[in-house]
C-alpha cells in the first residue's frame, strides 16, 4: 500500500466514526428530549474521534515499543 492510500484510508475511516458518532449523539438527544445542534454533535463527535485515535496511536506505539 503507497503512502496515498494508507493516508487516504485512515481519513475516510475517521470522517465515516466521527459521521456515525454525530449522528448517535444526536439521536441519542432527541430519544432522551434533550436535543443538540447538529453542530452541538458534530463537535463533540469530533472530540471523541480525536481522543479515540490518539489513545490508538499510543497504543500500536507502546506495542512496537515493546515488541523492539
Amino acid at each position: 500500500m503507497t503512502g496515498t492510500q494508507r493516508v487516504r484510508r485512515v481519513v475516510v475511516s475517521i470522517a465515516v466514526w466521527w459521521l456515525l458518532l454525530a449522528l448517535v449523539l444526536w439521536l441519542l438527544g432527541k430519544m432522551l428530549d434533550q436535543p443538540a445542534s447538529a453542530a452541538q454533535c458534530a463537535a463533540s463527535s469530533a472530540f471523541l474521534v480525536a481522543l479515540g485515535e490518539a489513545g490508538d496511536w499510543a497504543r500500536r506505539r507502546r506495542r512496537t515499543k515493546k515488541e523492539s
